[in-house]
């Protein structure tokens, strides 16, 4: 387990994972063994979004690759690279073509391993600031290797009548629990604020997108996308890449407490 402080504010990262934030003594990270999910956090790459009708196949530059839904990275092991009291740096190393056990097989997938046709490295920096905390993400890799990429965090709820705030709209907690497994997207958008009591504010840089997701009133995931999946078939997921260039790609979320 690695913590980081700053004044009242604590952070606790699990193998990579976001496992709690608290601002005296406030948690706002879902727990696990709540209601809900599974996880806390985890990131979706090289796809997001389901793969099953299109028989687990998605198509890149080098041929049709074997991805499950929101891709291999969440199947991969974080190594924890750099440490201080209030930074953590995590990183993950792939070698283009290895397969990766599928932890979705096979009760809810027919793939027992998922594979990409690319070398890339993926880190996750968290740091955590005096007015919150910030996570950032560096793609790393082959030019012209497509991808998507998203956030997934799980945010705990303190209230009933939670609400989300975006520029456009105020969105009540039971407009994402009726839109179900798709998750409702906000998008061109790259700030939202959850009311829960006080205030929570996502901003973000390199997504331009947001996707809302719960089944429970206990919490909520705001997670910030590159491409919301649903707007296409699955047999066109591609149509959602970008490409990596030259230079590695960058991506940063700020989470801003305000009680």
């Amino acid at each position: 387990m690695v913590t980081l402080t700053v004044k009242n504010q604590i952070v606790k990262i699990e193998a990579g994972e976001l496992v709690s934030y608290k601002v005296e003594g406030h948690e706002y990270i879902h727990q696990k063994g709540s209601p809900g999910w599974r996880s806390s956090d985890t990131e979706m790459f090289p796809v997001i979004g389901p793969t099953n009708e299109a028989n687990f196949r998605v198509i890149t530059p080098k041929g049709e690759a074997i991805q499950d839904q929101h891709g291999l990275l969440r199947e991969m092991e974080y190594h924890n690279t750099s440490q201080t009291n209030n930074k953590a740096i995590f990183t993950k190393s792939y070698n283009k073509g290895t397969l990766v056990k599928n932890a979705k097989h096979p009760s809810k997938s027919t793939e027992e391993y998922v594979s990409w046709p690319y070398d890339f490295i993926f880190e996750k920096r968290y740091e955590l600031l005096e007015n919150g905390l910030q996570i950032s993400f560096k793609v790393s890799g082959e030019p012209g290797m497509p991808f998507m990429l998203g956030y997934h965090p799980a945010f705990k709820l303190h209230t009933k009548n939670a609400s989300i705030v975006t520029p456009e709209r105020t969105i009540s907690l039971q407009e994402v629990l009726d839109v179900g497994h798709r998750a409702l997207p906000v998008l061109n958008c790259n700030a939202i604020t959850l009311r829960d009591g006080g205030e929570l504010t996502i901003r973000t840089e390199g997504f331009g997108n947001f996707m809302l997701w719960t089944e429970v009133a206990n919490m909520l995931c705001i997670e910030p996308i590159s491409f919301y999946p649903y707007t296409v078939g699955q047999t066109q997921l591609h149509s959602g890449f970008q490409s990596l260039e030259e230079d590695d790609k960058y991506f940063s979320v700020f989470i801003t407490p305000t009680n």
